[in-house]
This record gives C-alpha cells, sequence and structure tokens, in this order.
C-alpha cells in the first residue's frame, strides 16, 4: 500500500529528472560513439532526453 499521492509534483519531478539522465547518457553516448566533437555531444543528448521526457508525457496524458 502507497503512502504518498500517485501524481505528486515531487514525484513527477523525480521521474522526468530519472529519464532526462537516461536520455542524456544514450544520447551522448551515442554521439561520442560516432566521433562527434565535445559541443554535438551535449546538444545530442539534450534533444535525445527532450524527445523522451516529453514523449513521456504526452503517452502519459493520451492514456487518460
Amino acid at each position: 500500500m502507497r503512502g504518498y499521492e500517485k501524481d505528486c509534483a515531487f514525484c513527477r519531478l523525480m521521474r522526468s529528472l530519472a529519464f532526462t539522465g537516461v536520455g542524456m547518457g544514450f544520447g551522448s553516448g551515442v554521439a561520442y560513439l560516432f566521433g562527434a566533437n565535445k559541443q554535438d555531444i551535449m546538444m545530442s543528448g539534450i534533444v535525445v532526453s527532450a524527445i523522451i521526457v516529453f514523449g513521456m508525457l504526452d503517452r502519459k496524458k493520451n492514456s487518460d
């Protein structure tokens, strides 16, 4: 049994931070493997993490 609200603001923040970290790692890792420079590695990490976070938020909204 849960002792917290399912969709509290803190829970949403922690989920988005987790998905941001996963997206940043995945996007940066792939760019690094392709031999991109440091600026492109960071940019691809930011873009992939944004896609993952906003994709999860949209999926969550549509399922309700």
